[in-house]
């Protein structure tokens, strides 16, 4: 009976090892909270120059993709919306592409595909996604406020969380 006790004992123990484990998986990463945004400058696809503190006094989205990555392909419609909906009460969604040279060729087309008009810059070796999110993961994104501060970060895509990060985004916006 003893034994059976143990093994059961065990076997929870391994069963809640496991949950924490794969659940640390499923979750988003979690937002670095009042924590400056880390500055950054890189080029966009025309080759101009634009920083992330450019935009200091809006509500900035960072989105990091890949031409790739269908998840980051699904999410890029909402993100476009919600940059014409939006931009003018103070939204930048800034674009990182974060294909490498070989797959450079490949990122004005998917832009043009699916018809955006919000800044998309280039990463190609992936120094800024690394600040950010240095297991480089995509899609990911970033909302940072009128301060700079990091209010969130987001790992992933699945349909419906648009819905969660514009409700996220007009909160900053009203503040």
């Amino acid at each position: 009976m003893r034994s059976l006790l143990a093994s059961r004992r065990s076997f929870l123990h391994i069963l809640a090892a496991l949950s924490l484990l794969f659940g640390a998986f499923a979750m988003t990463p979690p937002a670095l909270a009042a924590e400056k945004a880390p500055d950054f400058t890189l080029k966009d696809m025309n080759g101009k120059t634009v920083s992330l503190s450019d935009f200091r006094g809006k509500v900035v989205l960072v989105t990091f993709w890949a031409t790739w990555c269908t998840p980051c392909k699904a999410e890029m419609p909402h993100f476009q919306r919600m940059y014409k909906a939006h931009k003018g009460d103070g939204l930048v969604i800034l674009g990182i592409s974060i294909d490498d040279a070989k797959m450079a060729s490949k990122i004005k087309p998917t832009v043009k595909m699916k018809k955006l008009t919000y800044p998309i810059l280039l990463d190609p070796e992936t120094e800024v996604v690394s600040m950010f999110n240095p297991s480089k993961n995509v899609p990911f994104s970033v909302l940072i406020n009128r301060v700079g501060e990091i209010e969130r970060t987001h790992a992933g895509y699945k349909p419906g969380d648009e819905v969660e990060l514009e409700k996220e985004i007009k909160a900053l916006l009203a503040k």
